[in-house]
């Protein structure tokens, strides 16, 4: 099986370029299931209703999401409604919506999505690994489903490759979000999981993270605010990866960085 993952959605820039960019690569990869974070998708802070259906809409098969879940108020109630929008495993049972789910992609063959958030430098919330435990042991992989993706959303590296060592096995794709920079250490653990400590935004990089630079640069250089953060509305450039998978086992077999369109370089699979 081919999974395609993409990194933060930030603003109109990241969300036009997903819409443009996504039917085509899912057609020359011959992906057979795409998840996308879109928890910066609606101004750079939440999520709406009418962006999730036109993700969807474009071929987006789940949508994972992040600290920033909440902010846009509909979505306190759009989340109850829709299984394929997910928010982090480890908030309290009493949060709106759910944090993983088996889904089904081309085939018949299953996929189990798993949005979890780290603790360091984040939001306190209930243990990460305790959460993510499990949800995987709620399927067997390679039996009950053929590809099992966890989204860990946090700050610190560390915590991000060691979530990535404790599915090892056990996961096809561990993946980090929220720092909204591509890392370069996209590989396959000793046990047969992919791993990219951050999968990078999708959205303008002549930013501070996504942001138009002048209030952040502001706020760093006076320590006081002038204004609101605002998305930047350059060309975006949409970041991820793509794993391949073996079936039967539900391992990974290779793991390749995608980057296509604005400022940063191309990188796309080649087989």
């Amino acid at each position: 099986m081919r999974v395609m993952f993409l990194g933060d959605i930030v603003g109109k820039a990241g969300r036009d370029a997903v819409l443009d960019h996504v039917p085509g690569l899912k057609q020359s990869l011959r992906i057979d299931f795409l998840v996308v974070n879109a928890e910066n998708a609606a101004g750079g802070f939440g999520l709406t209703e009418d962006i999730c259906r036109d993700l969807f809409y474009a071929g987006v098969d789940v949508i994972t999401s992040g600290n920033h879940v909440w902010d846009q108020r509909q979505s306190h109630s759009y989340i109850d409604n829709e299984p394929r929008l997910l928010r982090p495993i480890n908030y309290p049972h009493s949060a709106a919506g759910r944090g993983h789910g088996l889904f089904e992609a081309t085939g018949g063959r299953k996929v189990l999505v798993i949005n979890a958030m780290a603790r360091v430098f984040m939001d306190p919330l209930d243990d990460p690994f305790s959460a993510v435990e499990r949800a995987l042991t709620s399927v067997e992989l390679g039996h009950d489903c053929h590809f099992a993706l966890i989204d860990f959303h946090g700050e610190a590296t560390s915590e991000k490759m060691a979530m990535g060592h404790f599915v090892d096995s056990r996961a096809t794709l561990c993946v980090g979000t929220h720092s909204h920079i591509p890392t370069a250490d996209a590989q396959i653990f000793d046990g047969g999981t992919a791993y990219q400590t951050d999968a990078g935004m999708c959205g303008d990089y002549n930013s501070v993270i996504g942001m138009d630079p002048t209030e952040p640069v502001h706020r760093f250089t006076h320590k006081v605010s002038s204004g609101r953060f605002t998305p930047a509305q350059g060309e975006a450039t949409i970041c991820g990866c793509v794993v391949e998978s073996d079936d039967a086992t539900g391992l990974a077999l290779s793991i390749e960085p995608v980057r296509v369109g604005g400022r940063l370089k191309r990188a796309v699979p080649t087989h």
